[in-house]
């Protein structure tokens, strides 16, 4: 437990940082779990409109400092591997 005040009140500050970037870092994963599942599932239209939305969301978590840059790189990076790879076969048929 802390002594000082000060350490106290960083403490108190803290507490309020986690819970603020546990709503948004929760969204996040939210937000990728469900554009792979629209990717599993093969609609190519929807999925673009999911993986935009995890794009944004991860791009503003980056943002905010509340995941790595590079962290958010890979994972759009990967997100979007897998939607041009579902988007191809839709486009030769």
């Amino acid at each position: 437990m802390p002594v000082s005040e000060s350490a106290k009140r960083e403490m108190r500050a803290a507490a309020k940082k986690q819970d603020r970037n546990k709503t948004i870092r929760t969204l996040t994963k939210t937000d990728v779990k469900k554009a792979s599942k629209v990717l599993s599932s093969g609609d190519v239209e929807a999925a673009k409109t999911s993986v935009k939305e995890a794009i944004s969301t991860l791009d503003r978590a980056a943002e905010k400092k509340i995941l790595h840059k590079n962290n958010v790189a890979r994972k759009k990076s990967r997100l979007m591997k897998r939607l041009n790879k579902a988007a191809k076969p839709a486009e030769t048929k």
